[in-house]
């Protein structure tokens, strides 16, 4: 039932955001996704979706599947190549990926019954939300970008000068190590959902065997993260630095919007910060900031995996916080926010699956005050942030801290503890 209900919210939600692109005339979440059947779509997410699918199959029925994708797709190719097909991305497969993932559906309907139909279900859901996922994103990005003309970037800057304005140094650090360093961190930052995809391989590398998903796992936190974080762009509309004080960069913002041409050079000095009218192409993506949140989320859970991936977390989480800084993507007080959202909502879904109680209460209560508590003196407190670095400044860290700190400890205790064994009682014969 529980995955019947979140089934329905999510057609629910993703025929309002159908709507919401027609509206703008842009092809909404559904409409592309349909398009991937026979227009060239991106690879990567379709062949996530489709290795993630793959978890349920026996070895046999993998190869089956990523043969059958990988021949689709090289029939798609030449047809392609036959008529003279072009392609303005440069994406050529990918078809094949998201033709095996329904005709999965079909054969658990057609030729599965009881546990293996819903096993294999479960599957396919579980790779078409992450496809979905990234078209709803889209959507989520043109819909606040259409909605909010004006963003609070004077304010996010100015709170910043509490942090020391970390976006203004990387990026000049990030530009002293170019091409080498902008390079692999623009890797990083665009190959997030390898990242997750990795991480989420091995959580579930036993599905198959044991006919079952585990209770939790690092995909169900990335959607919730993917499916609430827009909702608090539309409450709080920021385009970044490189936008709002640069060039943009992709040439969608450029100085005619920017209040000026100051990053990474200068930090700005505002004396009254005030929203200000933005272009209505930008996505008001900044906070929290997203990227931070999804690689905060692939560190926490890899830290139960081998060393190798341990490894590749921790250097995911450090790139990745590097890049959304180095970049001008975002300010450091939305990798702050970014921070304490992940870790509620994981400690959310855990509370959830494992039954709530008074610790699980009190960690999402306490990660939900100190997330509005950062939303709120951004918003309100930013001059005094600005004019008191050495007081706010480690007011901030020490709140995000305390946060990580309560998610550690709690979670801790809620890991179950090996009994010791009891010593057998001697023996003793009878006199």
């Amino acid at each position: 039932m529980m995955w019947a209900a979140a089934g329905v919210a999510a057609l629910v939600i993703l025929v309002a955001l159908e709507a919401a692109a027609r509206r703008y005339g842009q092809p909404g979440p559904i409409s592309d996704q349909l398009s991937g059947l026979i227009c060239a779509p991106k690879p990567g997410p379709l062949y996530g979706g489709l290795a993630l699918t793959m978890v349920v199959l026996t070895w046999r029925q993998r190869f089956v599947a990523a043969g059958a994708a990988i021949g689709i797709d090289a029939l798609f190719v030449l047809v392609r190549w036959a008529v003279g097909a072009r392609t303005t991305d440069g994406h050529f497969f990918g078809n094949g990926a998201l033709w095996v993932m329904l005709g999965c559906a079909v054969l658990a309907v057609t030729r599965r019954t009881g546990s293996e139909r819903v096993l294999l279900l479960k599957g396919v859901g579980l790779g078409l939300l992450l496809v979905a996922g990234r078209k709803t994103g889209d959507t989520w990005l043109l819909v606040t970008a259409k909605t909010r003309p004006e963003v609070l970037d004077q304010y996010v800057a100015t709170a910043d000068h509490a942090l020391g304005n970390p976006s203004w140094l990387m990026g000049r650090l990030v530009a002293a190590t170019d091409p080498v360093g902008t390079h692999v961190l623009h890797l990083v930052y665009a190959q997030l959902a390898v990242a997750a995809v990795a991480v989420a391989l091995y959580q579930l590398r036993n599905v198959a065997a044991e006919r079952r998903f585990p209770r939790h796992h690092l995909v169900r936190t990335f959607l919730v993260i993917g499916l609430l974080g827009p909702a608090v762009y539309m409450v709080f509309p920021v385009v970044g630095p490189v936008f709002a004080y640069g060039p943009g960069a992709s040439g969608t913002g450029g100085v005619q919007w920017a209040v000026a041409d100051l990053w990474p050079g200068t930090p700005p000095v505002i004396n009254v910060p005030h929203a200000m009218t933005y272009d209505g192409i930008t996505p008001r993506n900044c906070m929290p900031s997203l990227h931070t949140a999804w690689a905060t989320a692939i560190f926490v859970h890899s830290r139960k995996g081998p060393r190798a991936l341990r490894w590749a977390g921790t250097f995911w989480l450090v790139a990745t916080l590097s890049a959304t800084l180095g970049f001008g993507y975002h300010y450091g007080a939305d990798l702050v926010a970014g921070v304490v959202f992940a870790l509620t909502i994981e400690a959310a879904l855990r509370s959830f699956d494992r039954g709530w109680d008074r610790s699980g209460i009190q960690l999402v209560g306490y990660g939900c005050t100190v997330f509005a508590a950062l939303l709120v003196s951004y918003r309100c407190l930013p001059m005094e942030m600005a004019r008191h670095p050495w007081i706010f400044g480690p007011l901030l860290m020490v709140a995000m801290t305390s946060v990580v700190y309560g998610y550690v400890r709690t979670t801790e205790q809620w890991e179950p503890t090996a009994a010791p064994a009891r010593r057998p009682e001697p023996h003793l014969e009878p006199v």
